[in-house]
């Protein structure tokens, strides 16, 4: 009732105005220490994953904070793990505002914040200083001003930076905000880019004595065959594990709504079908022992079992998280744990 009568304030709000602002509040609630009195306590409900253990199965997707400076007051709500991101080696104001956009009546949102951040350097700071049990991802991407087909040094930069930070590091190259980057996922650019993090990851793992899991986030606008070959590379080069799905460049379920013709990828209701369908496609072309997280579109519980059915290990929320706030995340974990 309170987070209904706080979103409702916040809704009249421009949308990346109203988003600052509630980050901000959550972390007002963390260091005065009221988050516990507000936020009932998580029940733990540890699952294994990519040999790390997720206090629960329930995770914040990428896109929210992106620069790390919201850590532990996201943890206070009960994600069982935060990915932070996506970040860039050099700081970025990402996109022309406006670039956020709220679609209530389709439970959806449609953004182009073209990976607007402070830069990799200030997200490992906040990192160092973050006190929490929560598994911390971290999400990496290619500056804008870098051409495409020199992405790779940037990705290995980010995985540089953050590799003795992170409990695992997602490859962003699915965001459709970013000119060229979604060529990433195909052919030669692909096993280029996968070829070259493996071989990094190896060396790091060497250098720091910890092997950090390399996950690659995929877009949900991709065809069976797409799918297939991508699962093929990311068996070939030993990808960690996947993250399915990112935003859609489909207006599907949100024709002739306001905003609903706004350039960007969109992400909540609209995308569930489409999403749970690329973890299905992925589960089926990928070896088993390959994790999949599921995110796209997850509003409620019986949305997660759906992903979790569809063949997925952990999932992430994002819009779900605006929209319903955080007694979403409870609902997921008690109907996760009352279906075992």
């Amino acid at each position: 009732m309170l987070y209904n009568l706080m979103r409702a304030l916040m809704f009249q709000l421009d949308a990346e105005k109203a988003h600052h602002l509630g980050l901000k509040g959550l972390n007002a609630l963390e260091m005065s220490g009221l988050s516990s009195l507000l936020y009932p306590k998580v029940k733990s409900a540890p699952v294994t994953v990519m040999g790390l253990t997720f206090p629960n199965p329930v995770g914040l997707a990428a896109g929210l904070d992106k620069n790390g400076d919201y850590i532990e007051a996201l943890a206070a709500v009960g994600f069982g793990f935060v990915e932070i991101g996506t970040v860039t080696p050099h700081p970025q104001d990402g996109n022309p505002q406006p670039r956020l956009f709220r679609l209530p009546e389709a439970q959806a949102i449609i953004n182009r914040m073209g990976f607007n951040n402070l830069g990799v350097e200030h997200l490992i700071e906040q990192v160092k200083v973050a006190q929490t049990n929560a598994i911390i991802g971290i999400n990496i991407g290619k500056n804008f001003d870098t051409p495409v087909e020199k992405a790779v040094d940037d990705y290995l930069i980010g995985l540089n930076k953050v590799y003795a930070h992170a409990d695992y590091v997602t490859i962003n190259i699915s965001s459709p905000n970013t000119p060229g980057l979604r060529t990433l996922q195909f052919g030669e650019s692909l096993n280029e880019l996968l070829g070259s993090l493996k071989e990094q990851q190896a060396k790091l793992h060497q250098q720091y004595d910890r092997y950090v899991p390399m996950t690659v986030k995929v877009a949900p606008d991709l065809t069976l065959e797409e799918v297939q070959q991508l699962a093929e590379a990311f068996t070939q080069f030993e990808i960690d594990g996947i993250i399915a799905t990112n935003t859609t460049m489909s207006r599907e379920g949100v024709e002739g709504l306001n905003h609903g013709d706004e350039v960007g990828g969109l992400s909540g209701r609209p995308v569930f079908e489409q999403s749970t369908k690329v973890v299905q496609q992925f589960r089926q072309a990928l070896p088993p022992k390959t994790p999949i997280i599921a995110a796209g579109g997850i509003l409620s519980g019986n949305d997660a079992i759906k992903k979790l059915d569809a063949g997925a290990d952990l999932v992430q929320i994002y819009s779900g998280f605006i929209y319903k706030g955080p007694a979403l995340v409870r609902e997921i974990i008690k109907t996760i744990e009352n279906r075992a």
